[in-house]
């Protein structure tokens, strides 16, 4: 096939560039996409059987950045590509969300999606093209898919809505989102915002859709002209439809009066809708029973999903039996850990995230180093899962990509609630103890609760809520559902999570399977979602109304300074000799860092004392000296005509030989002073041109009695005479002196 090549404008005159036919051909379908210098290879295969006994998609999407793209060497001592990064895994998490409902129902066959960057300039981010390239790798394949798709990021920048912004315009964001969508409907967005309102969210997702329309006209027309259109037969399923409408006949009403029952007991309505199943399987005769038990399990899960659908349409009634607006019990506690620096519980329902704080000084910040994205973490958020939380006996294990996306919803929803210019770096723990329903958003409120606990001065609380959908096309019925339950996100239409402040909305995520979702639905679901929020809210602040006054007594300490730029070497010393030497004699952690403003020096400790101690040894190295002023000073070298004394750390003045005393000295001797000699001095004298220092002993001395001092002569002048000054020699006239014996040759003029 000769390479095929479409374009994409966007508004502001970028282009995006889809090419195929070039490269990855024994792929089933793999297109490069182009923007600027930023390049990215998508592949996809997929597999031309299922395996034995799968029911389900088995889809991997990877999202990988090579060092190489930006012209970088990889860290550590490989010196090669490892596993993903948290980025990497979420770039993947969003192509895959939006990618895995649009697969056939019964197409099984193991799928692998690979995009890779292999060229990046540091201006446009890479993984607002991901999702474009993963559909159009499809699209040009004849892999069976209800796409195509694409991903577009939208800010809000000075008012206005940017797709896919530059890193530099992404910097004045209030706003950004990443929405994926087909032509006709959003499937996926996930974003944070500065309190935005629910009308402004609607807006960032019209005008995303919009760009996302365009982006997918385009692929269908690459699509034609690869003549891709036509997509590969497949029979994943042996079905028996009469087995299916036994099934239905006999299970259904049963799994109804379970489901309309309404017990809060997870594990009662589990094992209630589990028998009903077991007990049919029971019945085939048993030489049939192990043919059919795979397709009698499936048929089953349809019904029983039918069933919950259809109790909540018509009846109102939810699994647990609230009405779609009720929010389960809540109950909050704080302080419920005695080491770490802030503590709290929040469970709702059988939701229950158990979250602590740790607050620490610069050196535990999180280094990134990623191929596009360099610099320091102070804000951390994770998130643990552990089989337990939902009574599965199995492992634990490394943190999974599940993990990684809910941690990082978490962290966006809570960060831009810190206070600003915090000099802790701070660490967020939420490990959920039972989970069924919405653990992210559980979360949100434990973290809040928790560092409320730990003194930290949030802006506002933050609170969070996960929204359901049921909708019946037929029908044109739909219930939106608040705070739902796992089975409720398994079994319906949308899961979307929300979190703000009373304010607005500081972070959101949606999944949607249904097609056809109206911005009505979507208004009405975020009116629902902020009147949820708001009663969280309450109870978040009877449990704590405020922040703590102070930190836990375990806390450390921290104090900030900005000192001069050209200060900072002063600071820090010759190979770091004078910031380890005040470590080391105050019992501080002391750091520093240039900013644009100057040096931005953090001083840690335990106690208020070693802070004073390393602040003083600071202070006098950054301090300027004053003329008048009286400093304690060490005698450094002796010299004929006086001493040098370093009166301020790495600062020298001369204390000259007539300084000393009131009475004359006749030698330095005279005066007693020796090396290391620690003498009180006053600055008399800052030069200006030269920047040297004059210091006295003798002006912090009395006057003898009777002393008369002898006026200075001005510039260029002698001084008066005084009783007992040497004689002088002849004055010099015209600039002359009379010549001496031993002089040699002639007076060079220019001396004159």
């Amino acid at each position: 096939m000769n390479p095929i090549k479409k374009t994409i404008e966007l508004p502001d005159g970028r282009v995006i560039t889809i090419e195929t036919g070039k490269l990855a051909k024994q792929a089933d379908g793999a297109v490069e996409v182009r923007m600027g210098n930023t390049m990215l290879l998508a592949t996809v295969v997929t597999a031309k059987d299922a395996g034995e006994g799968v029911d389900f998609m088995p889809l991997q999407v990877e999202y990988k950045e090579k060092f190489s793209a930006a012209g970088r060497f990889p860290g550590g001592f490989l010196k090669r590509e490892g596993r993903a990064s948290d980025y990497e895994i979420l770039t993947a998490r969003l192509v895959d969300r939006v990618l895995r409902p649009l697969f056939p129902d019964n197409y099984h066959a193991d799928t692998f999606v690979n995009i890779t960057l292999y060229s990046a300039d540091g201006v446009d981010a890479p993984d607002c093209l991901a999702g474009l390239a993963a559909s159009a790798a499809l699209a040009v394949s004849d892999i069976p898919f209800n796409g195509p798709i694409s991903e577009v990021r939208v800010a809000r920048i000075n008012g206005e809505f940017v797709i896919d912004p530059t890193f530099e315009q992404l910097q004045h964001a209030d706003m950004e989102l990443m929405v994926g969508a087909t032509y006709d409907n959003i499937m996926m967005v996930e974003g944070e915002m500065n309190e935005a309102s629910e009308a402004d969210l609607l807006a960032a997702l019209r005008a995303a859709h919009d760009a996302i329309k365009a982006q997918c006209k385009v692929q269908m027309e690459l699509a034609e002209a690869v003549g891709s259109t036509v997509k590969r037969e497949y029979c994943h399923e042996v079905n028996d439809e009469e087995l299916r409408a036994d099934v239905r006949e006999k299970c259904y009403d049963r799994a109804y009066a379970v489901a309309k029952a309404g017990c809060a007991d997870k594990h009662w309505r589990q094992d209630s809708f589990d028998a009903i199943c077991d007990e049919y399987i029971e019945s085939l005769p048993e030489e049939e029973r192990e043919a059919k038990t795979p397709l009698v399990k499936r048929y089953y899960h349809d019904v029983e999903k039918e069933a919950v659908r259809r109790c909540i349409l018509d009846e109102g009634i939810r699994l647990d039996g609230r009405k779609t607006t009720d929010i389960r019990p809540i109950w909050c506690e704080v302080d419920y850990l005695p080491g770490p620096h802030g503590s709290a519980i929040f469970t709702r329902g059988e939701t229950q995230s158990l979250s602590t704080v740790t607050l620490g000084t610069k050196m535990d910040e999180k280094i990134l180093d990623d191929v596009l994205n360099q610099g320091r973490e102070r804000f951390l958020l994770h998130y643990n899962f552990p089989p337990f939380s939902t009574g599965e006996a199995k492992p634990t294990r490394g943190v999974g990509r599940r993990e990684v996306g809910h941690g990082n919803l978490a962290h966006r929803a809570l960060k831009s609630m810190l206070p600003d210019n915090f000099p802790y770096v701070c660490r967020v723990v939420s490990d959920i103890l039972e989970s069924n329903g919405s653990s992210s958003m559980a979360t949100v409120c434990a973290g809040t609760l928790a560092l409320m606990d730990a003194g930290v001065k949030m802006k506002k609380p933050v609170s969070g809520i996960a929204m359901g959908l049921i909708t019946d096309t037929a029908s044109e019925k739909y219930a939106i559902l608040s705070d739902i339950l796992g089975d409720e996100d398994h079994l319906g239409d949308m899961d979307f999570k929300v979190t703000g402040t009373r304010d607005g909305i500081t972070a959101t995520q949606m999944d949607i399977k249904c097609d056809g979702l109206s911005y009505e639905i979507l208004e009405k679901a975020l009116m629902q979602a902020r009147d949820g929020r708001l009663h969280i809210l309450d109870i978040i602040e009877q449990t704590i109304p405020a922040p703590r006054e102070d930190f836990k007594p375990h806390v450390p300490r921290i104090v900030t300074m900005i000192i001069p730029k050209e200060l900072i070497g002063a600071v820090i010393g010759p190979g770091g000799k004078i910031i380890q030497g005040i470590q080391e004699e105050s019992g501080a952690t002391v750091s520093i860092d240039e900013i644009e403003e100057g040096g931005y020096i953090e001083v840690a400790a335990a106690n208020k004392d070693a802070i004073d101690r390393a602040l003083a040894m600071i202070n006098a190295i950054v301090e300027l000296p004053e003329e008048g002023h009286v400093y304690e000073g060490t005698v450094r070298s002796i010299m004929d005509f006086g001493a040098f004394v370093e009166f301020m750390p790495h600062r020298d003045g001369l204390l000259h030989i007539s300084e000393i005393a009131w009475e004359r000295l006749d030698d330095m001797a005279a005066s007693g002073l020796k090396e290391g000699d620690k003498v009180q001095v006053k600055l008399i004298e800052i030069d200006k041109k030269t920047g040297k220092y004059r210091l006295s002993m003798r002006a912090l001395l009395p006057k003898p009695e009777g002393w008369v001092e002898a006026p200075r002569a001005p510039r260029g002048e002698r001084a008066p005479r005084r009783e007992g000054d040497r004689p002088r020699g002849p004055r010099r006239e015209g600039g002359d002196r009379p010549r001496r014996e031993g002089d040699r040759g002639p007076r060079n003029p220019k001396n004159d």
